[in-house]
């Protein structure tokens, strides 16, 4: 049986050689709240495991004696230059998981050369995370206060943001029901860094049978979030525009029509409507209707070089990497999250090479066999 990461019998630690082996190190660490709060899915969870299952249905068609040596993995991703096609997701309150929290997430993504997008909610402030000099994006939720948006808009600008990236499918937050379990609420340490404190104090609130952070997101989410808030928000900034929760590719057709440099094929990570298709289903559908007129990323789910490449191979411009990066930043701080990144980009250059592709551009002329069916 293969050795798992962790502390063997004589005390050493054994190094992780796939994502996998830090979940289950980042488990045993987390207490079970938190756990199930970054590990959890809306309701049944459903379209937390469709993810997982319909990424493991793709199957990629090498090809073969493509005398290729060496695969380069770099990208371009919304005019950043990455050494892989992926960037960090924005997650919020990334200090539960590690007292630097996003500082120590965006040091591990700065030394893996790949893009880090701090969150509206982030635990650490967008200046701070700045300082460490990692290529950042910035996520963007719909505040009930436009003046906030504004000033968070700026404020990524100052810091040398180099995308802006709205979130769309949080009218409010999903029934999550392990944390409604739990009733998960934010240790008083863990604040959302960029927001005003005195919105904060329902996220610290015990409340049964109750999320915190939900009651939280309610207060400070406005939920009738349109299409014309996009358009005045692409009004606000010149800085590359990206929606993300993007599955109908109607939707897709419309962020393009309203300015969009990219859209983000996604379900939140399992997080919101549960029943709604896996990302990787979804995605065909809208690379199609978008045709080329702007970069097409996905995510939830993405846990090995195999799942970049089968997204790659599907039409994917690229992927944000969420949960591993937390199971990294828990495990081992900034080291942890390199680990994850540096793995990931071993198994996409084994993936590529096997594939019979040079690069990530080469791997989205590959076909595909999705449940069986010629892609």
């Amino acid at each position: 049986m293969a050795q798992r990461s962790g502390a063997q019998a004589d005390g050493t630690e054994t190094r992780p050689v796939c994502v996998d082996d830090l979940r289950q190190s980042a488990a045993a660490r987390l207490a079970p709240a938190v756990w199930d709060f970054i590990a959890g899915g809306s309701g049944t969870e459903s379209t937390l495991d469709a993810n997982r299952a319909a990424l493991d249905s793709v199957s990629v068609v090498p090809r073969v004696l493509a005398g290729i040596k060496k695969t380069d993995t770099g990208a371009r991703l919304l005019g950043t230059s990455a050494a892989l096609p992926l960037a960090v997701a924005p997650m919020a309150y990334q200090c539960l998981l590690h007292p630097e929290g996003e500082r120590a997430a965006a040091e591990g993504a700065l030394a893996a050369r790949v893009p880090f997008v701090v969150s509206t909610i982030s635990s650490r402030s967008l200046e701070e995370i700045a300082e460490v000099g990692a290529d950042l994006w910035f996520q963007l939720y719909w505040l009930h206060d436009r003046g906030r948006m504004v000033e968070l808009m700026r404020r990524a600008e100052q810091v040398g943001c180099q995308a802006l990236m709205v979130t769309v499918d949080v009218p409010v937050m999903g029934r999550r029901l392990r944390d409604l379990r739990n009733e998960f609420t934010l240790p008083s340490g863990i604040r959302s860094a960029n927001l005003e404190p005195d919105s904060l104090s329902a996220a610290h609130a015990h409340r049964p049978s109750e999320s915190a952070v939900a009651a939280h997101t309610s207060i400070a989410f406005d939920p009738t979030f349109s299409w014309s808030d996009v358009e005045w928000i692409r009004e606000q900034t010149r800085l590359p525009l990206v929606i993300k929760g993007i599955l109908d590719p109607r939707d897709a057709e419309r962020a393009v029509r309203l300015g969009a440099d990219a859209v983000v094929v996604s379900n939140h990570g399992g997080r919101q409507l549960d029943g709604a298709p896996a990302s990787i289903t979804a995605l065909p559908w809208v690379v199609g209707s978008v045709g080329g007129q702007c970069q097409v990323l996905m995510d939830s789910g993405v846990r090995s070089g195999t799942d970049i490449l089968r997204a790659l191979a599907l039409g994917a411009d690229g992927v944000l990497i969420g949960r591993p990066v937390l199971w990294g930043l828990s495990t081992a701080g900034a080291r942890g999250v390199a680990q994850v990144l540096s793995i990931l980009r071993t198994e996409l250059e084994d993936a590529l090479l096997l594939a019979g592709c040079a690069d990530p551009a080469a791997a989205r002329t590959l076909r595909t066999l999705v449940a069986g069916t010629r892609g």
